[in-house]
């Protein structure tokens, strides 16, 4: 993504937002949905990630995006990764952020950057 945007000219700033965005929903798509597929479509004005995974959801959304709040495991934390701050990143990053999660389903992450 981060090449792409590059090559159509996107400011520095905007591909930064975006690929820390990105980055954050993808790293929680495998340490808590096992994996997942990952959806970005450029527009002139905007890019548009979908990051979803079939994990177990998130049973308190709120509560999930408070900073430093995390249910990583021990294992990912000794990875150095779940400092309960990959929500609050991505909402930090993004213009738009909406999380459709259910319990036992999986969990879906639209964000839009805008390019300002």
């Amino acid at each position: 993504m981060k090449k792409s945007l590059s090559r159509l000219g996107v400011r520095a700033e905007d591909i930064k937002r975006a690929s820390i965005a990105m980055y954050e929903a993808e790293i929680n798509a495998v340490i808590h949905g096992q994996g997942g597929m990952a959806e970005v479509t450029v527009f002139p004005d905007r890019v548009q990630i979908i990051i979803e995974d079939h994990g177990p959801g998130i049973p308190d959304l709120d509560q999930a995006m408070v900073a430093g709040w995390s249910t990583a495991p021990d294992l990912a934390r000794e990875m150095g990764f779940g400092a309960g701050m990959g929500l609050p990143n991505i909402k930090k990053n993004c213009d738009d952020l909406s999380i459709d999660t259910k319990v036992g389903e999986g969990t879906k992450v639209t964000m839009i950057v805008n390019f300002n």
